[in-house]
């Protein structure tokens, strides 16, 4: 095992930081990580679909789900995002432009919350991080986390995350028609 496969972080825990919006909902943020799907062996570049990471619940039989968690005080939303990912779920890597922002009903209670979404280009796969023991993490196809998701409000952010990357898919066809 390698040190830099490691992350020498431990999982935040309490909500004495936490932010909530002037309607008093809590506000939680989380990547959808994904990469690309490459099938072709004479070329490793070629780019067949999206792969998209998830992990199961803390919450025995609930389903799998993208990592989330709190948006804190003395952090930015996207810092909020990618260490909820490298807790939740040990991957790091590029956390992009944001997917939007849901009001969604707490499983776990009657409360609302306020949650963003971003997508994350995996750069690294951890070997040991925060939740290992707790979480499971499974990639899967985006039809497949699709199902494998009871969040709707996660399924309409990774809605969005497909739709985008169907749009550069196809901007990038188009650039190599008009070089030809």
């Amino acid at each position: 095992m390698e040190l830099k496969n490691m992350v020498a972080l431990v999982a935040r825990n309490g909500r004495h930081l936490q932010r909530y919006n002037n309607k008093g909902r809590r506000q939680v943020v989380g990547c959808i990580p994904y990469r690309y799907k490459v099938t072709s062996q004479t070329s490793p570049k070629h780019e067949d679909g999206l792969e998209v990471l998830v992990i199961t619940s803390q919450r025995k039989g609930k389903g799998m789900l993208f990592p989330k968690g709190g948006w804190e005080m003395d952090e930015k939303i996207e810092e909020a995002a990618l260490r909820e990912t490298v807790e939740e779920a040990g991957v790091m890597g590029t956390v992009e432009d944001m997917l939007g922002k849901w009001i969604f009903k707490s499983k776990g209670n009657d409360a609302y919350h306020e949650g963003y979404m971003f997508p994350l280009l995996v750069k690294e796969q951890l070997d040991l991080w925060p939740e290992k023991d707790i979480r499971q993490r499974l990639w899967m196809s985006v039809e497949e986390a699709r199902e494998a998701c009871h969040h709707g409000w996660m399924k309409d952010a990774l809605n969005k995350l497909e739709r985008r990357f169907l749009s550069e898919q196809q901007q990038g066809e188009e650039k190599m028609d008009l070089a030809l």
